[in-house]
Protein backbone atom coordinates (compact mmCIF):
# COMPACT_ATOMS: atom_id res chain seq x y z
CA UNK A 1 0.00 0.00 0.00
CA UNK A 2 1.36 3.45 -0.83
CA UNK A 3 2.45 5.76 1.97
CA UNK A 4 3.02 9.51 1.90
CA UNK A 5 4.51 12.20 4.10
CA UNK A 6 3.03 15.67 3.80
CA UNK A 7 2.64 18.98 5.56
CA UNK A 8 -0.18 21.47 5.30
CA UNK A 9 -1.55 24.83 6.31
CA UNK A 10 -5.25 25.07 7.20
CA UNK A 11 -7.08 28.40 7.06
CA UNK A 12 -10.74 29.43 6.96
CA UNK A 13 -10.87 31.31 3.63
CA UNK A 14 -9.76 30.69 0.07
CA UNK A 15 -8.39 34.24 -0.09
CA UNK A 16 -6.11 33.69 2.92
CA UNK A 17 -4.97 30.39 1.44
CA UNK A 18 -4.08 32.04 -1.89
CA UNK A 19 -2.27 34.87 -0.10
CA UNK A 20 -0.13 32.41 1.89
CA UNK A 21 0.64 30.38 -1.24
CA UNK A 22 1.96 33.52 -2.97
CA UNK A 23 4.16 34.29 0.03
CA UNK A 24 5.58 30.75 0.07
CA UNK A 25 6.20 30.81 -3.69
CA UNK A 26 8.02 34.14 -3.17
CA UNK A 27 10.36 32.50 -0.66
CA UNK A 28 8.62 32.40 2.73
CA UNK A 29 9.29 29.23 4.72
CA UNK A 30 6.37 26.76 4.62
CA UNK A 31 6.91 25.56 8.20
CA UNK A 32 7.09 29.11 9.58
CA UNK A 33 3.92 30.08 7.71
CA UNK A 34 2.18 26.99 9.12
CA UNK A 35 3.24 27.88 12.67
CA UNK A 36 1.91 31.44 12.28
CA UNK A 37 -1.28 30.90 10.27
CA UNK A 38 -2.55 27.30 10.35
CA UNK A 39 -5.54 26.48 12.56
CA UNK A 40 -4.63 22.76 12.63
CA UNK A 41 -2.85 21.34 15.72
CA UNK A 42 -0.10 20.22 13.28
CA UNK A 43 0.90 23.90 13.05
CA UNK A 44 3.16 23.32 16.09
CA UNK A 45 5.22 20.93 13.92
CA UNK A 46 5.31 23.32 10.96
CA UNK A 47 2.24 21.64 9.46
CA UNK A 48 3.89 18.22 9.37
CA UNK A 49 1.27 15.44 9.27
CA UNK A 50 3.76 12.57 9.39
CA UNK A 51 3.29 9.44 7.31
CA UNK A 52 -0.10 8.06 6.29
CA UNK A 53 -1.80 5.85 3.74
CA UNK A 54 -4.77 6.27 1.40
CA UNK A 55 -8.06 6.68 3.23
CA UNK A 56 -6.53 8.07 6.43
CA UNK A 57 -7.28 11.66 5.40
CA UNK A 58 -10.40 13.21 3.85
CA UNK A 59 -10.87 12.29 0.14
CA UNK A 60 -10.04 15.76 -1.24
CA UNK A 61 -6.77 15.70 0.67
CA UNK A 62 -5.90 12.12 -0.29
CA UNK A 63 -6.44 12.83 -3.98
CA UNK A 64 -3.82 15.57 -3.93
CA UNK A 65 -1.31 13.86 -1.66
CA UNK A 66 -1.22 10.67 -3.72
CA UNK A 67 -1.01 12.38 -7.13
CA UNK A 68 0.70 15.78 -6.78
CA UNK A 69 4.30 16.58 -7.60
CA UNK A 70 6.58 16.09 -4.58
CA UNK A 71 7.88 19.34 -3.11
CA UNK A 72 5.44 21.64 -4.93
CA UNK A 73 2.85 23.52 -2.88
CA UNK A 74 -0.71 22.57 -3.90
CA UNK A 75 -3.91 24.42 -3.15
CA UNK A 76 -6.17 25.92 -2.14
CA UNK A 77 -7.85 22.58 -1.49
CA UNK A 78 -11.32 22.84 0.05
CA UNK A 79 -12.39 20.25 2.64
CA UNK A 80 -14.96 20.16 5.43
CA UNK A 81 -12.28 21.73 7.67
CA UNK A 82 -11.49 24.77 5.51
CA UNK A 83 -8.86 25.54 2.89
CA UNK A 84 -5.50 23.81 2.76
CA UNK A 85 -2.12 24.34 1.20
CA UNK A 86 -0.40 20.97 0.92
CA UNK A 87 3.19 20.02 0.24
CA UNK A 88 3.97 16.35 -0.37
CA UNK A 89 7.33 15.60 1.25
CA UNK A 90 7.66 12.00 0.03
CA UNK A 91 5.72 9.04 -1.30
CA UNK A 92 6.54 5.34 -1.39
Amino acid sequence: MPRAKARHILVSTKEKCEELKKQIEAGSDFAEMAKKHSSCPSSKQGGNLGEFGPGEMVPEFDKVVFSAEIGKVQGPIKTQFGYHLVEVISRS
